[in-house]
């Protein structure tokens, strides 16, 4: 067995044991990459870019906060402003009642008439921002919109309906905003 080999015969080496061809020079090497100081200035760009992003993100998320609550804290401004000349209405109509006047029949046929423009003007304004009333005489009691107040006899309307409102109820776009507060049929005499 030949298990020696020759000092002289060349050793073959496969191509694919990946042996480097060259050396590199670890100086050269060493002179290629940045030194410290380059590498901390870049770190401290790195933080202050960051830094920077954290602190807008911070700010926009503050400025969001500040406009929510001026939004909440004027929500109701539309309406309001919308309700202002029913309350010059009211005011005219009053201000007609007070006036004196020698007809007081005319002097309250005209205060009922303002009164009823007023009303029909604020009903209007209602549905502008939907605001619906709920229709509940002669209707079937229903405890979701309606609290009922009392119970009475009635042969006109059946058993469970309603037989007259004390305050009507309103609906605002699909929940009930006010109960209509009614008296509710109990049915016929015994």
């Amino acid at each position: 067995m030949e298990q020696n080999v020759k000092k002289d015969e060349e050793l073959e080496v496969p191509e694919d044991l990946g042996v480097v061809d060259e050396i590199s020079d670890p100086k050269a090497q060493l002179e290629e990459t940045p030194d410290i100081a380059t590498l901390q200035k870049e770190l401290a760009e790195a933080n202050d870019r960051v830094l920077r992003i954290a602190a807008d993100a911070e700010n926009f998320k503050k400025r969001m906060a500040r406009e929510k609550e001026k939004m909440v804290k004027y929500a109701g401004e539309n309406i309001l402003r919308e309700l202002l000349p029913t309350v010059d209405n009211l005011s005219r109509a009053l201000e007609q009642g007070r006036a004196e006047s020698e007809d007081t029949e005319k002097k309250l046929e005209s205060m009922l008439e303002g009164i009823e423009l007023t009303s029909k003007g604020l009903l209007s304004l209602l549905e502008k921002f939907d605001v619906t009333p709920i229709d509940s005489v002669g209707k079937e009691f229903n405890p979701d919109e309606m609290d009922a107040l009392t119970m009475e006899n009635s042969d006109e309307v059946p058993a469970n309906h309603v037989l007259r409102e004390f305050a009507k109820g309103y609906r605002f776009k699909d929940r009930v905003l006010r109960h209509a507060q009614v008296v509710v049929s109990s049915g016929k005499k015994s």
